[in-house]
């Protein structure tokens, strides 16, 4: 004969309902708090979407989403609540279309393109997530690996030439000076000739204009030449034989964002440098100068532990 499951006792029953409630309060709340997370992009790219993925992963509980910048309305047709991140310049120039739409994330925008396309404007509810390493970052960065330099040669030209007075500032406190020639015509060597004969290193300001496949060899031979190292202007060129670079990886990005995330919009900052970054080194190049091996860690940590950012 089959034998009946034991009746709950009251006290049981209602244990299990309250529990219900809780269960049931708890996953309304995760419901109620998960962000809209919504990337976009003119090209639905690998890049892009790995990207995005990886952002899925490390926020489980949020909507993350990309869709390709045709398929979008204007932005101002956009819920107010969602949270935009743009991952190229087209997705910049669509949103700037509009004053009005959501808090705006710019993700990997140099300084340079945030000149060219906004002027010395800061529109409201973008924050500028900058791609370049900081002036002062890469400044320190040369006293570390060459403590030995007074004289820090920059070339530029008329898209850079508004970082000279930031990067002249930083350089102060350091000791150190910045000397500088102007180089509008990279197929002309005589600025950079110049430039080489009063500095005592080169250091790159990331102007694509002027560090670039073109000139890098011209760039590289000139101060190796003179036994000048350069430093910058970013872990692309230190591959092509520039000596040294503090960058920001996506483990790094994604890092960054993730924190960024988690804080209201209207905390959001208006510009951002990445406060976790890593050091990459050339060291064939650091050799040939006569450098010991750089310890591309224990630099960026030593570079970390000086700065003090918001």
């Amino acid at each position: 004969m089959a034998q009946c499951p034991p009746r709950l006792t009251p006290g049981m029953s209602h244990l299990l309902a309250m529990l219900c409630l809780v269960i049931s309060g708890w996953l309304g709340s995760l419901s109620a708090n998960a962000a809209d997370i919504l990337l976009t992009g003119a090209e639905d790219s690998a890049g892009a979407q790995s990207f995005v993925e990886a952002l899925r992963e490390l926020r489980p509980a949020d909507s993350v989403r990309f869709q390709p910048l045709a398929d979008l309305p204007a932005p101002g047709k956009l819920p107010a609540d969602i949270r935009l991140i743009l991952l190229d310049l087209p997705s910049l120039d669509w949103r700037l279309q509009d004053s009005h739409g959501p808090a705006t994330l710019v993700l990997r925008i140099s300084r340079l393109q945030a000149r060219q396309h906004l002027g010395d404007a800061q529109p409201p509810r973008l924050s500028l997530l900058w791609s370049d390493p900081p002036l002062d970052r890469q400044l320190r960065l040369t006293r570390l690996l060459l403590p030995q330099v007074k004289r820090i040669g920059v070339l530029y030209d008329n898209h850079s030439e508004f970082l000279l007075k930031e990067l002249r500032q930083a350089a102060r406190p350091l000791g150190l000076e910045v000397v500088s020639e102007r180089w509008d015509n990279t197929q002309d060597s005589r600025p950079l000739q110049a430039l080489l004969d009063k500095s005592d290193v080169l250091l790159g300001l990331d102007d694509p204009d002027l560090y670039n496949s073109k000139t890098a060899k011209n760039l590289l031979l000139s101060s190796y030449s003179r036994q000048l190292a350069l430093i910058g202007p970013n872990a692309g060129f230190v591959k092509a034989g520039s000596l040294a670079s503090s960058y920001s990886d996506q483990g790094d990005w994604l890092a960054i964002l993730d924190g960024l995330l988690d804080q209201p919009t209207a905390t959001w900052p208006r510009t951002y440098y990445p406060p976790r970054f890593k050091v990459s080194s050339n060291p064939q190049v650091a050799r040939s100068l006569g450098i010991e091996q750089i310890n591309e860690a224990s630099v960026a940590t030593l570079l970390a532990e000086g700065e003090r950012r918001p």
